[in-house]
Protein backbone atom coordinates (compact mmCIF):
# COMPACT_ATOMS: atom_id res chain seq x y z
CA UNK A 1 0.00 0.00 0.00
CA UNK A 2 3.03 2.03 0.77
CA UNK A 3 4.58 1.50 -2.40
CA UNK A 4 1.32 2.04 -4.51
CA UNK A 5 1.24 5.30 -2.61
CA UNK A 6 4.77 6.59 -3.85
CA UNK A 7 4.17 5.35 -7.08
CA UNK A 8 1.01 7.18 -7.57
CA UNK A 9 -1.76 4.85 -7.67
CA UNK A 10 -4.87 6.24 -6.16
CA UNK A 11 -6.16 2.95 -4.92
CA UNK A 12 -5.36 -1.05 -4.42
CA UNK A 13 -7.43 -4.40 -5.03
CA UNK A 14 -7.38 -7.09 -2.90
CA UNK A 15 -6.93 -10.45 -3.72
CA UNK A 16 -8.78 -13.71 -2.88
CA UNK A 17 -7.35 -16.45 -4.97
CA UNK A 18 -7.29 -19.85 -4.86
CA UNK A 19 -4.54 -20.10 -2.55
CA UNK A 20 -5.18 -21.16 1.18
CA UNK A 21 -3.07 -17.90 2.19
CA UNK A 22 -5.74 -15.87 0.22
CA UNK A 23 -9.13 -17.31 1.01
CA UNK A 24 -7.66 -17.31 4.86
CA UNK A 25 -8.33 -13.56 4.58
CA UNK A 26 -12.03 -14.32 4.55
CA UNK A 27 -11.50 -15.13 8.26
CA UNK A 28 -9.73 -12.37 9.42
CA UNK A 29 -10.29 -11.55 12.90
CA UNK A 30 -12.43 -7.94 13.49
CA UNK A 31 -8.57 -6.78 15.23
CA UNK A 32 -7.07 -7.60 11.87
CA UNK A 33 -9.77 -5.80 9.76
CA UNK A 34 -9.96 -2.74 12.47
CA UNK A 35 -5.57 -2.55 11.33
CA UNK A 36 -6.36 -2.90 8.09
CA UNK A 37 -9.19 0.07 7.60
CA UNK A 38 -7.16 2.31 9.84
CA UNK A 39 -3.80 1.95 7.89
CA UNK A 40 -5.71 2.60 4.42
CA UNK A 41 -6.97 5.85 6.89
CA UNK A 42 -3.20 6.77 7.85
CA UNK A 43 -1.96 6.04 4.15
CA UNK A 44 -4.88 7.65 2.52
CA UNK A 45 -4.69 4.18 -0.06
CA UNK A 46 -8.47 2.79 -0.27
CA UNK A 47 -9.06 -0.91 -0.93
CA UNK A 48 -12.46 -0.48 -2.46
CA UNK A 49 -12.74 -3.60 -4.74
CA UNK A 50 -11.65 -7.10 -4.60
CA UNK A 51 -10.73 -9.94 -7.22
CA UNK A 52 -12.32 -13.25 -5.89
CA UNK A 53 -10.89 -15.63 -8.02
CA UNK A 54 -11.21 -18.00 -5.52
CA UNK A 55 -13.80 -19.56 -7.02
CA UNK A 56 -11.64 -21.31 -9.70
CA UNK A 57 -11.09 -23.80 -6.90
CA UNK A 58 -14.40 -23.46 -6.00
CA UNK A 59 -16.83 -23.28 -8.73
CA UNK A 60 -20.32 -22.31 -7.75
CA UNK A 61 -21.36 -25.09 -10.46
CA UNK A 62 -19.49 -27.87 -9.50
CA UNK A 63 -21.19 -31.08 -9.39
CA UNK A 64 -19.48 -31.89 -6.07
CA UNK A 65 -22.14 -30.83 -3.85
CA UNK A 66 -19.05 -29.88 -0.93
CA UNK A 67 -17.02 -27.84 -3.32
CA UNK A 68 -20.13 -25.81 -4.66
CA UNK A 69 -21.06 -25.08 -1.04
CA UNK A 70 -17.66 -24.44 -0.77
CA UNK A 71 -17.54 -22.14 -3.14
CA UNK A 72 -21.01 -20.32 -1.90
CA UNK A 73 -19.36 -20.56 1.77
CA UNK A 74 -16.59 -17.84 0.14
CA UNK A 75 -19.08 -16.12 -1.59
CA UNK A 76 -21.10 -15.15 1.61
CA UNK A 77 -17.57 -14.99 3.52
CA UNK A 78 -16.38 -12.65 0.39
CA UNK A 79 -19.58 -10.14 0.61
CA UNK A 80 -19.22 -9.69 4.39
CA UNK A 81 -15.44 -8.75 4.18
CA UNK A 82 -16.12 -6.35 1.79
CA UNK A 83 -19.17 -4.77 4.01
CA UNK A 84 -16.86 -4.87 6.87
CA UNK A 85 -13.79 -3.27 4.83
CA UNK A 86 -15.65 -0.92 2.75
CA UNK A 87 -15.06 -2.75 -0.48
CA UNK A 88 -17.58 -1.90 -2.76
CA UNK A 89 -17.60 -4.28 -5.65
CA UNK A 90 -16.33 -7.65 -5.48
CA UNK A 91 -14.95 -8.94 -9.02
CA UNK A 92 -16.28 -12.43 -9.91
CA UNK A 93 -14.78 -15.16 -11.88
CA UNK A 94 -16.91 -16.14 -15.40
CA UNK A 95 -16.14 -19.75 -14.74
CA UNK A 96 -19.42 -22.31 -14.23
CA UNK A 97 -16.34 -24.87 -13.15
CA UNK A 98 -12.36 -24.54 -13.90
CA UNK A 99 -11.05 -28.07 -13.33
CA UNK A 100 -14.41 -30.12 -13.81
CA UNK A 101 -15.69 -30.38 -17.69
CA UNK A 102 -19.24 -27.80 -17.84
CA UNK A 103 -21.93 -29.64 -18.83
CA UNK A 104 -25.42 -28.44 -19.21
CA UNK A 105 -26.30 -29.42 -15.16
CA UNK A 106 -22.90 -27.72 -14.70
CA UNK A 107 -24.08 -24.73 -15.99
CA UNK A 108 -27.61 -24.79 -14.35
CA UNK A 109 -26.04 -25.00 -10.73
CA UNK A 110 -24.40 -22.00 -11.41
CA UNK A 111 -26.90 -19.93 -12.32
CA UNK A 112 -28.95 -20.85 -9.54
CA UNK A 113 -26.17 -20.12 -7.15
CA UNK A 114 -25.45 -17.27 -9.01
CA UNK A 115 -29.09 -15.91 -8.25
CA UNK A 116 -28.01 -16.87 -4.64
CA UNK A 117 -24.98 -14.92 -4.63
CA UNK A 118 -26.64 -11.59 -6.13
CA UNK A 119 -29.32 -11.64 -3.17
CA UNK A 120 -26.46 -12.18 -0.73
CA UNK A 121 -24.58 -8.93 -2.03
CA UNK A 122 -27.95 -6.92 -2.52
CA UNK A 123 -28.05 -7.13 0.80
CA UNK A 124 -25.09 -5.82 1.55
CA UNK A 125 -25.15 -3.34 -1.15
CA UNK A 126 -22.12 -4.96 -2.95
CA UNK A 127 -21.53 -5.25 -6.72
CA UNK A 128 -20.74 -8.20 -8.10
CA UNK A 129 -19.58 -8.28 -11.38
CA UNK A 130 -18.35 -10.72 -13.77
CA UNK A 131 -14.70 -10.61 -15.33
CA UNK A 132 -14.01 -11.94 -18.45
CA UNK A 133 -11.59 -15.01 -18.43
CA UNK A 134 -9.60 -16.92 -20.63
CA UNK A 135 -11.76 -19.72 -20.96
CA UNK A 136 -14.52 -19.71 -23.36
CA UNK A 137 -17.18 -20.07 -21.22
CA UNK A 138 -17.21 -16.42 -20.38
CA UNK A 139 -14.32 -14.51 -22.71
CA UNK A 140 -16.09 -11.37 -23.39
CA UNK A 141 -18.63 -9.06 -22.16
CA UNK A 142 -21.88 -10.06 -24.41
CA UNK A 143 -21.19 -14.10 -22.69
CA UNK A 144 -21.29 -12.24 -19.17
CA UNK A 145 -24.39 -10.21 -20.22
CA UNK A 146 -25.98 -13.41 -21.08
CA UNK A 147 -26.11 -14.00 -17.04
CA UNK A 148 -26.75 -10.67 -16.13
CA UNK A 149 -29.76 -10.23 -18.20
CA UNK A 150 -30.74 -13.82 -16.98
CA UNK A 151 -30.33 -12.87 -13.25
CA UNK A 152 -31.77 -9.02 -14.04
CA UNK A 153 -30.34 -7.97 -10.55
CA UNK A 154 -28.97 -4.42 -10.08
CA UNK A 155 -26.10 -5.40 -8.15
CA UNK A 156 -24.70 -7.79 -10.70
CA UNK A 157 -23.22 -6.31 -13.47
CA UNK A 158 -19.65 -6.74 -16.06
CA UNK A 159 -16.24 -5.60 -14.82
CA UNK A 160 -14.02 -6.78 -17.88
CA UNK A 161 -10.31 -7.96 -18.28
CA UNK A 162 -9.46 -5.62 -21.56
CA UNK A 163 -6.45 -8.20 -22.14
CA UNK A 164 -8.36 -11.59 -21.72
CA UNK A 165 -11.22 -9.94 -24.35
CA UNK A 166 -8.24 -8.79 -26.86
CA UNK A 167 -7.12 -12.30 -26.69
CA UNK A 168 -10.54 -13.17 -28.07
CA UNK A 169 -11.20 -11.23 -30.33
CA UNK A 170 -8.12 -12.63 -32.21
CA UNK A 171 -9.73 -15.96 -31.28
CA UNK A 172 -13.47 -15.13 -32.44
CA UNK A 173 -12.11 -12.89 -35.33
CA UNK A 174 -14.18 -9.87 -33.23
CA UNK A 175 -14.37 -6.59 -32.00
CA UNK A 176 -12.85 -5.52 -28.67
CA UNK A 177 -14.46 -2.08 -28.83
CA UNK A 178 -18.26 -3.33 -30.19
CA UNK A 179 -17.94 -6.16 -27.04
CA UNK A 180 -17.81 -3.57 -24.46
CA UNK A 181 -20.59 -1.83 -25.55
CA UNK A 182 -22.64 -4.85 -25.79
CA UNK A 183 -22.61 -4.67 -21.49
CA UNK A 184 -23.19 -0.98 -21.84
CA UNK A 185 -24.60 -0.12 -19.00
CA UNK A 186 -23.83 -2.76 -16.93
CA UNK A 187 -19.67 -2.14 -16.28
CA UNK A 188 -18.61 -1.63 -12.98
CA UNK A 189 -14.65 -1.27 -13.63
CA UNK A 190 -11.99 -2.60 -15.92
CA UNK A 191 -8.74 -4.82 -15.33
CA UNK A 192 -6.02 -3.61 -17.70
CA UNK A 193 -3.72 -6.29 -18.20
CA UNK A 194 -1.55 -6.94 -20.87
CA UNK A 195 -1.09 -10.27 -23.14
CA UNK A 196 -0.66 -11.75 -26.22
CA UNK A 197 -2.26 -13.97 -28.43
CA UNK A 198 -2.38 -17.38 -26.53
CA UNK A 199 -1.00 -15.96 -23.62
CA UNK A 200 -3.14 -14.22 -20.42
CA UNK A 201 -0.41 -13.82 -17.78
CA UNK A 202 2.83 -12.36 -16.61
CA UNK A 203 2.96 -10.01 -19.65
CA UNK A 204 5.17 -6.53 -19.07
CA UNK A 205 2.91 -3.50 -20.34
CA UNK A 206 4.31 -2.60 -23.21
CA UNK A 207 5.03 -5.89 -24.28
CA UNK A 208 1.44 -6.96 -25.84
CA UNK A 209 -1.06 -6.46 -27.82
CA UNK A 210 -3.61 -4.62 -25.87
CA UNK A 211 -5.00 -0.87 -27.11
CA UNK A 212 -5.10 0.15 -24.12
CA UNK A 213 -5.69 3.97 -25.65
CA UNK A 214 -8.73 2.60 -27.47
CA UNK A 215 -10.11 0.13 -24.53
CA UNK A 216 -9.72 2.89 -22.02
CA UNK A 217 -11.24 5.64 -24.41
CA UNK A 218 -14.22 3.62 -25.34
CA UNK A 219 -15.05 2.48 -21.50
CA UNK A 220 -14.52 5.87 -20.66
CA UNK A 221 -17.51 6.80 -22.92
CA UNK A 222 -19.69 3.71 -21.47
CA UNK A 223 -19.04 5.73 -17.89
CA UNK A 224 -16.15 3.22 -16.12
CA UNK A 225 -14.60 5.59 -13.89
CA UNK A 226 -12.65 2.76 -11.84
CA UNK A 227 -9.50 0.92 -13.72
CA UNK A 228 -7.36 -1.44 -11.98
CA UNK A 229 -3.37 -2.62 -13.39
CA UNK A 230 -3.26 -6.26 -12.87
CA UNK A 231 0.26 -7.75 -12.92
CA UNK A 232 2.43 -10.56 -11.25
CA UNK A 233 5.47 -10.51 -9.25
CA UNK A 234 7.32 -13.70 -10.67
CA UNK A 235 10.60 -13.08 -8.84
CA UNK A 236 11.82 -10.21 -11.26
CA UNK A 237 14.37 -8.36 -9.24
CA UNK A 238 12.96 -4.64 -10.65
CA UNK A 239 9.41 -5.55 -9.28
CA UNK A 240 8.79 -1.90 -8.43
CA UNK A 241 9.94 -0.53 -11.73
CA UNK A 242 7.21 -2.79 -13.14
CA UNK A 243 4.87 -1.54 -11.22
CA UNK A 244 5.67 2.18 -11.72
CA UNK A 245 5.85 1.64 -15.38
CA UNK A 246 2.33 0.55 -15.42
CA UNK A 247 0.88 3.09 -13.67
CA UNK A 248 2.83 5.72 -15.67
CA UNK A 249 1.60 4.11 -18.96
CA UNK A 250 -1.96 4.13 -17.61
CA UNK A 251 -2.12 7.58 -16.32
CA UNK A 252 -1.04 8.92 -19.42
CA UNK A 253 -3.65 7.50 -21.04
CA UNK A 254 -6.29 8.34 -18.38
CA UNK A 255 -5.27 12.10 -17.97
CA UNK A 256 -6.23 12.63 -21.67
CA UNK A 257 -10.00 11.22 -20.91
CA UNK A 258 -12.18 13.78 -20.60
CA UNK A 259 -10.84 16.53 -22.37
Amino acid sequence: METARRLGYDYVEISIDEKDEKIARLDWTETQISELTDLMQELSMPIRSMCLSGHRRFPLGSEDFKIRERGMEIMEKAIDLADRLGIRTIQLAGYDVYYEESTAGTVQTFTDNLKRAAEMAAVKGIQLGFETMETSFMDTAKKAMKFVDMIGSAYLGVYPDIGNMTNAAVLYGTDVIADLESAKGHLLAMHLKETVPGRYREVPFGMGHVDFEAAISKAWELGIRRFVTEMWYVGQEDWEGDIENAVTMMKEILDRQGD
